[in-house]
């Protein structure tokens, strides 16, 4: 019995670090995402400075309508809702708003006809972020000292005349530098399949920045022809 204590002893001795040390099992620290920001934020990349701005959230009959706008400088680079209604309509809608934003610059668009709520909180949310842009302190300094620099490294290319079932499909592409600017039709087959597909396939080439895009559902003859004269485009850049 003398003999067992000391190894007694030292058992619980040994167990004490083990206690003292035992790893902590707290997992209260979590990652939050914060909401997108209502006042605009700066960003920089390769000399040139983007601003981002949220616009204010519109309550409709159908729900809730929230965009938010990048700027180029004084341009409105790309637009993405962060509240829309989640109904056919408003999703058929959106690619058409946006695109059609991206092309006049401005909130002073046409409603899209089956979703004119919809397309009424877009406006007046949009509207409210071009408001809330401030103004560019660079922007007329660098146009007075070199007023042909943006002309400069603007280029318009038109794709190849793609042949389809449907008729002739040809795009025209705006490169800002190696960026596509905008896109627009030169020629496309007079069908409503075509004029609802268009707005989403310039849309999809102005978040993917290439030709690698979805056909439409109900367009892919019209898709397809688009891809093609796209590359085409895209080829032929200088």
């Amino acid at each position: 019995m003398k003999r067992a204590i000391p190894v007694l002893v030292l058992t619980v001795a040994g167990l004490i670090p083990v206690w003292r040390y035992a790893p902590s099992t707290d997992t209260s620290s979590t990652t939050e995402v914060a909401e997108p920001a209502s006042t605009p934020s700066a960003s920089s990349s390769g000399g040139t400075s983007n601003q981002v701005v949220a616009g204010s959230t519109i309550k409709t009959e159908k729900g809730p309508v929230q965009v938010e706008v990048t700027f180029d400088g004084d341009k409105i680079s790309s637009v993405r809702m962060l509240q829309q209604p989640n109904h056919p309509q408003t999703k058929a809608a959106v690619p058409k708003l946006i695109a059609e934003t991206l092309t006049a610059q401005s909130a002073d668009i046409d409603a899209v006809s089956g979703a004119t709520i919809t397309s009424e909180g877009y406006v007046e949310s949009l509207q409210a972020a071009i408001d809330a842009k401030p103004a560019s302190s660079s922007s007329s300094s660098s146009s007075s000292s070199s007023p042909s620099a943006s002309a400069a490294a603007s280029q318009v290319v038109a794709g190849s005349t793609v042949d389809t079932e449907k008729g002739a499909v040809q795009v025209e592409v705006t490169f800002e530098g190696d960026k596509i600017d905008a896109v627009r039709m030169l020629q496309q087959p007079n069908h409503p399949q075509t004029k609802a597909a268009v707005p989403k396939l310039i849309a999809e080439t102005l978040d993917a920045q290439s030709s690698e895009i979805d056909t439409v559902s109900g367009a892919t003859i019209t898709s397809d022809g688009y891809v093609e004269s796209l590359q085409a485009a895209i080829d032929a850049k200088g």
